[in-house]
């Protein structure tokens, strides 16, 4: 297709580009404004521009609150005898959640969720360490007695020997859990648990 389609198309489909703000972002801008149709092209792009900005800008704020409450998580753990009863006890207040545990498909234990084998896998992806879903399934068997107050949860795999095992977070609002980039985060609190358990 060479430019002089393309002018046509937009010629005979003027309110296309209207609909589709995010094309802004990836079109050159006028080098000058001659009259008003350029004028609006170029407030467009640069609004779409704006928005782009503001969006990652929120996304950096998000991620470094939760980054801050992750690092005071892990530090909890440093002092403690039980690192399952830290989680369960201390974490949903450290992590601004509804609840924090440890699932695992092994026998019942302390301050532990006893999953059903085979849960782990399907739970998560194949080649996935964590996971953020925002329309959680199995509330009941991963949050407890928390489930009503779960919106959205986290899982995120810990790396220890024996039968599978899980980090659980439930929060009640989705603000409170990082919508992007929240995987390094996870995977940091499941290593750090993991270390912890090994103790």
């Amino acid at each position: 297709m060479d430019g002089d389609t393309v002018a046509a198309w937009l010629r005979e489909h003027p309110d296309f580009l209207a609909g589709q703000p995010e094309l802004y972002r990836m079109l050159s801008p006028p080098r000058r404004i001659h009259g008003e149709g350029l004028a609006d092209h170029m407030a467009a792009m640069l609004a779409a521009e704006r928005a782009a900005s503001r969006d990652l800008a929120d996304t950096a704020r998000e991620s470094d609150g939760f980054a801050a409450r992750t690092r005071a998580a892990v530090l909890a753990l440093i002092p403690s005898h039980d690192p399952a009863e830290t989680v369960r006890q201390e974490w949903p207040d450290l992590l601004g959640l509804a609840h924090c545990a440890i699932a695992d498909e092994g026998t019942p234990a302390h301050h532990r969720l006893t999953l059903p084998p085979g849960s782990v896998a399907s739970l998560l992806p194949a080649g996935r360490e964590a996971l953020l879903r925002t329309a959680p399934t199995e509330l009941a068997l991963l949050h407890a007695e928390a489930a009503p107050l779960v919106c959205c949860d986290a899982l995120a795999l810990l790396p220890l020997p024996g039968p599978p095992a899980l980090l659980v977070l439930g929060a009640r609002l989705a603000r409170d859990l990082p919508a992007r980039g929240a995987t390094p985060h996870l995977q940091f609190l499941a290593h750090a648990l993991a270390a912890a358990l090994a103790r």
